[in-house]
């Protein structure tokens, strides 16, 4: 390595001092500013990095006072086609002198600099990687706003984009973050943004808006109480009718036979119907109530009302005597289906 240095006067605008040779890297030590006017000079370092093809700035503001030098603290480094630039503040008898140690370079490997996508405002330096339209190029010269797909003087393409493949999928430009896509056509290459709303349900994947009261029940409407027709299929076992959280009341002022309605209910002989009356339990094979079906009797008039059972069979409960059975006046009695023929009936003023 070698030592040499010599004067450079310094203007008011941009003076280079020093220059790195090629193919060798250089320390310069010893770089002093005298100023030799008769007041204080403000000197601003500069260093061009060719690599980069920027220029950094590495001190404003160096003061060095009338008739006096100032030196430079510390080494600065450079590789071939670097550059030491100063301008002062006033450029009239100041001088910069130096020392620098020059040898030859070693060859260093050379990365590449990710900058993203190119950007016209941008600028860029030998070994930058941008990529455009899914394409990726190498810048190979500095260069601002050379467009890498036609600029093939400053660009080298570094990856080109693919082929479009059989199962490529296109869609909308834009969407909503976590909203559902959709199958548009048959061709299985575009998607669609979904515009269902509401409840969705799907038939052999293919989705739709679901239909309140078909594919639902609505909010609000809840079960409620059918305008017609049967309410079944609701309760535990899968086969019984709803039960009530009050027991419906059946007035009779005569004879009657229970229908499948009545399960559950009472059969009420009101106090306004002054006669005897007879409630019949059909059979099991005219109406088949399902087994734990209760039927209650009460009964308000003096006069008696029979209980009557046709072809299946009553117990009295306690007695087990079977048969017809007569209900008192303020008497109430239950009976209760064990078997698919058989009723088993207990209660006050039933004899």
């Amino acid at each position: 390595m070698a030592l040499k240095g010599k004067p450079i006067a310094i203007g008011a605008t941009d003076t280079t001092i020093y220059t790195c040779p090629a193919a060798t890297e250089a320390s310069i030590h010893g770089l002093v500013f005298a100023n030799n006017t008769g007041s204080t000079v403000t000197i601003t370092l500069k260093v061009y990095i060719q690599s980069l093809g920027t220029t950094t700035t590495v001190a404003t503001g160096i003061s060095v006072a009338a008739n006096s030098t100032y030196t430079w603290p510390k080494p600065v480094d450079v590789n071939a086609g670097d550059y030491i630039q100063a301008v002062a503040s006033s450029g009239s008898a100041v001088v910069c002198l130096y020392s620098v140690y020059e040898g030859s370079a070693t060859a260093a490997a050379v990365g590449f600099t990710p900058r993203g996508a190119w950007g016209s405002g941008s600028s860029y330096a030998v070994n930058d990687v941008v990529s455009v339209s899914g394409s990726s190029y190498l810048a190979i010269e500095a260069n601002t706003n050379q467009n890498p797909t036609t600029q093939t003087a400053y660009w080298l393409v570094l990856a080109a984009k693919g082929d479009t493949g059989d199962g490529d999928v296109d869609g909308p430009s834009s969407s909503i973050d976590s909203e559902l896509a959709l199958f548009d056509s048959t061709t299985g290459k575009l998607i669609k943004r979904a515009s269902l709303t509401g409840l969705v349900k799907a038939t052999s994947g293919v989705a739709s808006a679901a239909t309140a009261g078909t594919d639902y029940v609505a909010p609000g409407g809840a079960l409620g109480t059918p305008t017609s027709g049967t309410l079944a299929n609701c309760t535990v076992d899968g086969t019984n009718s709803v039960g009530y959280l009050n027991v419906p009341v059946n007035s009779q002022s005569a004879a009657y036979t229970a229908v499948i309605g009545d399960a559950g209910k009472i059969i009420f002989h009101p106090s306004t119907d002054a006669n005897a009356r007879t409630f019949t339990i059909p059979a099991n094979s005219s109406v088949a109530y399902v087994i734990g079906t209760v039927l209650t009797f009460i009964n308000m008039t003096s006069q008696v009302v029979t209980i009557a059972i046709t072809t299946d069979t009553m117990y009295l409960a306690g007695t087990g005597t079977t048969g017809n059975r007569s209900l008192a006046q303020y008497g109430i009695a239950t009976a209760v289906k064990m078997t698919s023929t058989t009723w088993l009936i207990s209660g006050n003023g039933v004899t």
